[in-house]
This record gives C-alpha cells, sequence and structure tokens, in this order.
C-alpha cells in the first residue's frame, strides 16, 4: 500500500476506536444539521506536524469541509499562534477532534525532538535515521514526524530492508554466514533489497568486509574512537551507521568521526507531546 491507502486504514480505525457504535455525546446534544467552525490553537513553542493529516482525517468524515490552514508541516510554532480553521457539520468537527489533536500533538512532539537532532549535524556529513522503535500502529505518522523534523527515514519495516541483527547472526550462527544466507536470498527472491549487517567488534567489521555482498555497516554501541578505527577498514566501501547510546549531549561526538548515518530511536520513543487544543466558534 502507499503512503494515502495506509492513511487512510490509519483513519478508519482511529476513528473506530473512539466512536465505536456513535458519538453518544453528541448525538444526545447537537443537531445534526448544526453548522461550526473550529481553530486548532498553538499552546507551546516547537516544531508544527500534523497540519496536512488534520485536513484528510476533517475530509474523510465530510469531504465538503472548508479548511484554511495559516501554517504548514515543518513550520516553527510560537504559543499564541493558529495553525488552521476549519468550518463543517458540528458533529464532524467533534468526532474528529480528539484524532486531531492526539495525531498533531504527537506528531509536533517528534518533529520538534528530530529538529533539536538535526540542527546539532548542521556542518557535518552524517544524517539522522529514526528506526523501529514505534507505537504499534501509528508508525506511518511517527515517522513522518520525523521526515518532516528533517529527519531521514530508515526501512519501514521487516518487509523494506534486510537488517541482519545480533539474534540473526547469534541464530545463525555467525556473521559470515548470516550474510551469504541474505546475499542468496536476495539474488533468488528480492533483488532490490539492500541488505545491512550489525557488527559489535572490530573484529566483526574485519568479517564483514572479508565477506562484502552487504550495503551497509552497523556499528552498533561503539565509542567515538571505535568508530573512527572501523571507518579506516571500511574506507568507503559501504555506506555505514553509528546507533547505540547515542544522544543530544554526544551526537557531535558521533557526528565529527564521519560516520553516513546515525540511528536514533529516541527521537520517537522519547519525544514529548506538544500542547495543542482545538476550540469552537462561532459562524
Amino acid at each position: 500500500m502507499n503512503y494515502n491507502e495506509q492513511l487512510t486504514g490509519l483513519i478508519k480505525n482511529a476513528l473506530y476506536e473512539d466512536i465505536g457504535d456513535g458519538d453518544h455525546s453528541t448525538l444526545s446534544s447537537i443537531d445534526v444539521t448544526a453548522k461550526g467552525k473550529a481553530v486548532l490553537k498553538i499552546k507551546q513553542d516547537g516544531v508544527l506536524a500534523g497540519v496536512k493529516v488534520a485536513e484528510v482525517i476533517f475530509s474523510h468524515m465530510q469531504p465538503d469541509i472548508v479548511f484554511n490552514a495559516f501554517k504548514k508541516d515543518g513550520d516553527a510554532m510560537q504559543f499564541g499562534e493558529l495553525a488552521f480553521d476549519v468550518e463543517a457539520n458540528v458533529h464532524t468537527i467533534l468526532q474528529c477532534e480528539r484524532l486531531v489533536l492526539n495525531t498533531m500533538q504527537r506528531m509536533s512532539g517528534i518533529a520538534t525532538l528530530t529538529k533539536q537532532y538535526v540542527d546539532k549535524l548542521q556542518g557535518y556529513k552524517t544524517k539522522l535515521l529514526d528506526t523501529r522503535k514505534t507505537t504499534p500502529n501509528f508508525r506511518l505518522l511517527e515517522k513522518e514526524a520525523v521526515r518532516i523534523g528533517g529527519g531521514v527515514n530508515h526501512r519501514f519495516g521487516l518487509y523494506d530492508m534486510i537488517m541482519l541483527k545480533d539474534n540473526h547472526i547469534d541464530y545463525c550462527g555467525g556473521i559470515e554466514k548470516a550474510i551469504e544466507k541474505a546475499y542468496t536470498y536476495v539474488q533468488t527472491k528480492k533483488p532490490d533489497l539492500k541488505i545491512e549487517v550489525e557488527t559489535r567488534s572490530i573484529e566483526d567489521v574485519k568479517k564483514v568486509m572479508a565477506t562484502g555482498k552487504v550495503n551497509r555497516i552497523m556499528l552498533d554501541n561503539f565509542t567515538p574512537a571505535t568508530i573512527i578505527e572501523a571507518l579506516k577498514i571500511i574506507n568507503g566501501a559501504y555506506e555505514t551507521e553509528a546507533s547505540g547510546g547515542i544522544n543530544l549531549d554526544n551526537l557531535e561526538q558521533y557526528a565529527a568521526t564521519g560516520v553516513d548515518y546515525i540511528s536514533s530511536g529516541a527521537v520517537i520513543h522519547q519525544a514529548k507531546s506538544v500542547d495543542l487544543s482545538l476550540k469552537a466558534k462561532t459562524i
């Protein structure tokens, strides 16, 4: 499925989770023909994300809404600003309100934290990657928020890249054997798949270099000094990725090694939601 198809599925499931057999609070108190307007108010500084998704959510429920965006995804936002307003049936606004807020607050928090990481990488060749450490059934928009914040999306799932991690290697019986098997699999079944292999030591790096047949080498839990040593061995033959124990405090030390990518699960799983509110306006 493409992005739009996945987003539609996510929205359908999320609305069903919230509405169930009916929004009885609204059904019991608001006339079904009532029209209304609501405005998205920003209550915390950060990076805005989820405006386009919000429009899709409202449009999914009611195709003829009027949606006016005052800011766009990726914009810096400040307390007191307005992100958008929407005119629709009151039932539509109230039924979509929580999904829109939950989505935008979460996405904006991720985009804000990602931007902090990306800003620290300015001047270095190193790019920031996300990981699969995401919320089940919400990965699509968490990774979109990383992209909005200036990061780069790593693989989306187990299906779009081969990553031979420590458990694969240990179960398989060694790093060379795992690479050979993965390479044969790619050649015979999925020629477009790229192969990344995790290394845990300089000795692992040497084994990968002797075996070849990969696209990227992950240097997992290496110190900056050990990464520099590994990069000399790799000598530009493969893409390189540093991972494990990297945060805002030591990010630049790792980037200064010259590694191609730094992957961080923290930009998603440690992000704090940003405070936003959707308030009714009379029309």
